[in-house]
Order: structure tokens, then C-alpha cells, then sequence
């Protein structure tokens, strides 16, 4: 049997209508994981209700709902062969209902492709994406200056539009200097797999070649093992399979494990990965397994799997840090918002700001302050409505970090410090 491969998460991250979902299927057209005649059959089909240029992003939106209406809902995935790695693509919604499923797929990325449109430029979900992105740990960026066919392969609108990105990687501490910027046009296909004679004045690196210098994430196998779940099934004849994530330790059949918070334990009686079994499960791998004694009812999204001898954490409350993306007036103690953590999604109150940092040295400025607005950095006391499975940073930082929405925006991005456990 063939070497396994390593494999990596991939994110798709960036503004609406950039060109994510086209790159996706480009991606997966070029390295043969869609055969050519799939992409003949779908591009019949959009140029007969005349959308030409969604041919290849039909190849991820297979939902008959998006296809209608021409965009993407879903977390999506699938999978492509580099010549050194094998991908999971995660594809991120850039729709603005759907940042909830772009910070569970970013929160599962070893890296990502930031999307950004050399004609638009730099755009509001461009910012929201990589300050996520950078929130929810992925410190590997590949940055595609797609449409470059539209601004007709123009080096000043590259190099102005790449300035833009320099000033927003650079507040969220990212090194533009250690990343990749390529010109391209997933549509045409501009140096996605090989170079394009398109842009003579670019002599970097493809899309392609790009992902095989990631760095291979180490793979906490050391620490406890953690599964948030996506979702569970009952498949007759079988029992109950949750489906998710491994995100750290190690998991075997026959192991003894519990799911938090609703404490049912079972037994691993088989574990599923691309619909083939496996022995053990390791961090990043995407699999479905199944436990006997544990019925479905006592499994959810949002809960996490351990084992039986070194449960998850629940959080009666814990304390945290984070800072404030934006809000249009102030938050105070008493504020009830979402927080995005995994897979779970909880309202939680913040029942104290206990110090205001400056984000930029994370020294304290303030104690006790009534408020914090965007751009502040802050410490704060945070007691979940409902049982939520989180994690301290330090100890298992999969687990640890967390988004929080309201009114249909991402508020503010942070991570846990210290819990006190629900007993």
C-alpha cells in the first residue's frame, strides 16, 4: 500500500463573491478530483440559465438551494490531492447570514486561502474573515489576488491592492513578509497550477506549489482527547454516529468514552474516516464513529466526546480575553450575546469586565471600566446560559477559543483563561 500522505484542513476565507467557491473548484479540477466531464456537464448548466463564471463553484455548492441562488451555505467538504499533502477543503461561506459555519470550518483549518478580488479590493467580510481566521488560530495564510482577468492582469492594482492587505494583516500581528500573494484568475486558471504568461512581472510561487510549503501542523496527539460534535445519526442496524472532528488525543475502537455535558458514556465500536474504517482516529482527521450504549437523545451538536477517565470541561463560568471587533454602541456587564466555540453555540452572559488592556502590549489600562467598545482588548467574567464544553487556552487552545455574535455580526474574538467547572 501507498504512503499515506499527510493531511492538512484547508479554509477558504474572504468577501462575498470573490471567488472562493470558483477556487474550490478549480482546485479540485486541477489536481483530478473532479473529472473534466463533471465540469462539462456543469457549465452546460450555468450557461444555460446564464451564469457562465459559477461553473466551477457548483462543483462544492451541490446544495440545490444554493445553486439557485447562487451562493454558498453550507461548510462543504472535500477533498484534493496536492503532490505532498492531501486536503480537506473546509469552503467558508463569505455570505454574511452564514459567518457562524465560516467560524466552525476556520476553527477546524491547519491553514487557509484568503479570497481577495483585485478589482474590489479589500472588503468589510475581508477584515472579519482575517481577524477571525488569526482569533481562531490559523497562522498559515496563503493570499490569492483572484480576478486578475478583470483588471486585465494589471501589476499597479496588484501591488495596490496587496498594500491594503499589508496594513490589515499587519494590526492582527500577521507577517505579510512570510506570506505568499498570487495573482489569479480561478476562472481562467491564472497560476493555479502552473505559471500564467499572463503576468510575467510575478515570479512567485502557484496556488499548487503554495500548499505543498505549508507546514505540516504538529498534531497534538499528547493532549486529552476531544471531539466536538458536528451532528449525530441513528443508522438502523447500527446505533447512534456522531459525526466530527478529532481535535486533539488520540481515539481507538474500543475505547471508553463520555460525552459533555450530558455525561453518557459508551464504547467505540468502530470509527469511519472518508467512508472508510479505521483503527484509531488522530488529531485533524474528520470521522464518523460509532458507540455502543449511548443513545441519540444524549448527543448533540456542540457536545464533546473525551474519554470516560479525563472528561471535558464544562464551564459553570470562566474568564477570558478578548477583544471587541466592533459593536455599535457599547458593551457592558449584563450583555448576553452568542459565543461560537467548536461546534456549540451558547448565549452567555458577560458578568463582569474585570480589566480593559491595551491591545497592542496587552498591559492593563483600566480596572473595573463601565464599558468596552470596538478596538479594546479586555478581561472578562463569563457565565454560560445552557452547559458549554470550553477549554482553558493554555491546556488545550482547540478547545479554547471562541467567537461571539449578535445581530448578525461577529462582536468580538477571544480566548479562555481560566474556567470554573459545573459540578
Amino acid at each position: 500500500m501507498a504512503a499515506v500522505k499527510p493531511h492538512l484542513n484547508l479554509a477558504m476565507i474572504g468577501h462575498i463573491d470573490h471567488g472562493k467557491s470558483t477556487l474550490v473548484g478549480r482546485l479540485m479540477y486541477e489536481t483530478g478530483a473532479v473529472k473534466p466531464h463533471v465540469i462539462e456537464k456543469y457549465k452546460a448548466e450555468a450557461k444555460a440559465k446564464g451564469k457562465d463564471s459559477f461553473a466551477f463553484a457548483w462543483v462544492m455548492d451541490s446544495l440545490k438551494e444554493e445553486r439557485e441562488r447562487g451562493i454558498t451555505i453550507d461548510v462543504a467538504h472535500e477533498r484534493f490531492d496536492t503532490s505532498k499533502y492531501y486536503f480537506t477543503i473546509v469552503d467558508c461561506p463569505g455570505h454574511r447570514d452564514f459567518i457562524k459555519n465560516m467560524i466552525t470550518g476556520a476553527s477546524q483549518a491547519d491553514a487557509a486561502i484568503l479570497v481577495v478580488s483585485a478589482k474590489d479590493g479589500v472588503q468589510a467580510q475581508t477584515k472579519e474573515h482575517v481577524f477571525l481566521a488569526r482569533t481562531l488560530g490559523i497562522n498559515q495564510l496563503i493570499i490569492a489576488m483572484n480576478k486578475m482577468d478583470e483588471v486585465n492582469y494589471d501589476e499597479a492594482k496588484f501591488n495596490e491592492v496587496r498594500e491594503q492587505l499589508n496594513q490589515l494583516l499587519r494590526i492582527v500581528k500577521y507577517n505579510p513578509e512570510e506570506m505568499n500573494f498570487i495573482p489569479t484568475s480561478a476562472f481562467v486558471g491564472d497560476n493555479i497550477s502552473k505559471p500564467s504568461d499572463k503576468t510575467p512581472w510575478y515570479k512567485g510561487v502557484t496556488i499548487l506549489k503554495a500548499l505543498d510549503e505549508l507546514k505540516e501542523p504538529e498534531k497534538p496527539t499528547k493532549l486529552p482527547l476531544r471531539v466536538p460534535v458536528q451532528d449525530a445519526y441513528t443508522i438502523s442496524g447500527i446505533g447512534t454516529v456522531p459525526v466530527g472532528r478529532v481535535e486533539t488525543g488520540k481515539m481507538k475502537k474500543g475505547d471508553k468514552v463520555i460525552f459533555m455535558p450530558s455525561k453518557a458514556v459508551g464504547e467505540i465500536k468502530s470509527i469511519e474516516m472518508h467512508h472508510e474504517v479505521v483503527d484509531e482516529a488522530l488529531p485533524g482527521d474528520n470521522i464518523g464513529w460509532n458507540v455502543r450504549g449511548v443513545d441519540k437523545k444524549d448527543v448533540r451538536r456542540g457536545d464533546v466526546c473525551g474519554h470516560a477517565d479525563n472528561p471535558p470541561s464544562v464551564a459553570e463560568e470562566f474568564k477570558a480575553q478578548i477583544v471587541v471587533l466592533q459593536h455599535p454602541s457599547a458593551i457592558t456587564a449584563g450583555y448576553t450575546p452568542v459565543f461560537h466555540c467548536h461546534t456549540s453555540q451558547v448565549a452567555c452572559t458577560i458578568t463582569s469586565i474585570d480589566t480593559k488592556l491595551d491591545p497592542k502590549t496587552g498591559q492593563v489600562k483600566e480596572k473595573n471600566p463601565d464599558f468596552i467598545k470596538a478596538g479594546d482588548a479586555a478581561i472578562i467574567t463569563v457565565r454560560p446560559t445552557k452547559p458549554l464544553c470550553i477549554e482553558k487556552v493554555k491546556e488545550i487552545p482547540q478547545l479554547g477559543r471562541f467567537a461571539i455574535r449578535d445581530m448578525g455580526q461577529t462582536i468580538a474574538a477571544g480566548m479562555v483563561i481560566d474556567i470554573k467547572l459545573k459540578h
